[in-house]
């Protein structure tokens, strides 16, 4: 996009109550925001959803004028822009109605033909909120996915930091422009994030730092992946419209269960309670939902002549040899283990290199 486009779009996106689905439509009815600005004021009218105020906001000066000012900032800085309708504009972020016209990022990011998965909760993480979350992604680092989060207190933070340690691309959503980072207490952060990953926003540099940007701000955390996680979470909270506003775009959504008396659990455990959300216990649930190859991610490696099995896994073995290939239920059936424990020992096992996975949700014995 060249700069006189991006100015007009710019523009465009700067107007109030225009929203960035009315936006879309105008772009695709007229071909470009600058087509939309120059366009008659009779012919804007007959397009459904405009009005008499939204057009008047198109023919004042000051949305080009504030544009050219934040192009100016968006050149100093190196900011990358990406528009709606370029093909380098994240791929699952393009399926959403009202996912940005433009978003702004920094940083080395690369989505393409990439899993992406987003890691949110609640910004009072406990301990085992924490365990959990850095074990998770340690047993994610062979499946190499790219992790989505808010940069935020809590889940947020642990699960970039914990992404950062196991080599893993994190990007965090930023609810501001890219000239200042909240909180600040984790700017000491962000060069480690840029060099492994980087930050999105669809703020500008101009806009006020206001409460109501997280949850605009949440929908690009939902938007760019394929499965939402929720951690830990209270009854109410913003990692919970981040997970209803992924149910919306039909993503796959996870919760970690809890204890009914914890505080932080008691949002997860709604989530599941309602089937909106999948019980996450382990990486095998998350790879079993996505139908995630693991053998996919491995180099192919001679069979070992002895491998260590843990005595429900040699259980899950037996079985196995015995019968051949055989689908997920109906090993769990057979073996009298819940379908969730049974995904577990599967994937250690594939890990150990004693099973493989086959398409149809098979396995079978190497």
């Amino acid at each position: 996009m060249n700069s006189e486009d991006l100015i007009y779009t710019l523009a465009l996106q700067h107007i109030p109550n225009l929203g960035d689905t009315t936006a879309k439509k105008l772009i695709r009815k007229l071909g470009s925001a600058e087509n939309i600005f120059k366009e008659k004021k009779i012919n804007l009218l007959k397009i459904d959803g405009i009005g008499q105020i939204r057009i008047k906001e198109l023919h004042d000066t000051k949305h080009l004028k504030a544009a050219e000012n934040e192009l100016k900032f968006i050149e100093k800085n190196s900011i990358q822009t990406f528009y709606f309708q370029d093909e380098d504009y994240p791929e699952k972020l393009k399926h959403c109605l009202d996912g940005p016209i433009l978003l702004f990022s920094r940083g080395n990011i690369e989505l393409h033909k990439r899993r992406i998965i987003s890691i949110v909760g609640t910004r009072q993480i406990t301990p085992h909120g924490v365990s959990f979350c850095e074990k998770l992604i340690e047993d994610l680092a062979i499946l190499n996915p790219v992790i989505i989060s808010g940069f935020a207190y809590g889940v947020d933070i642990t699960a970039q930091k914990a992404a950062v340690k196991n080599g893993l691309q994190t990007i965090g959503c930023l609810a501001h422009g890219l000239n200042q980072i909240y909180p600040k207490s984790h700017k000491k952060y962000m060069s480690e994030i840029e060099d492994n990953g980087g930050f999105f926003t669809d703020f500008w540099s101009t806009d006020t730092f206001d409460r109501n940007n997280f949850l605009k701000r949440n929908r690009i955390i939902a938007g760019l992946s394929e499965a939402t996680i929720v951690i830990e979470s209270a009854e109410k909270g913003g990692a919970l419209v981040t997970a209803d506003i992924a149910n919306s775009y039909d993503r796959e959504v996870f919760a970690v269960p809890g204890r009914p008396s914890d505080k932080f659990s008691l949002g997860c455990n709604n989530l599941i309670k309602a089937q909106q959300a999948h019980v996450l216990t382990s990486v095998a649930d998350l790879a079993y939902i996505l139908n995630w190859k693991v053998a996919e991610e491995i180099k192919p490696v001679q069979k070992q002549l002895f491998i260590e099995l843990e005595e429900d896994e040699q259980r899950l073995y037996e079985f196995l040899k015995l019968q051949g290939k055989t689908e997920l239920d109906m090993v769990a059936l057979n073996c009298n283990f819940p379908t969730f424990k049974t995904a577990s020992l599967l994937l250690n096992m594939e890990l150990k290199g004693a099973i493989r996975p086959l398409p149809g949700k098979l396995f079978e014995v190497i």
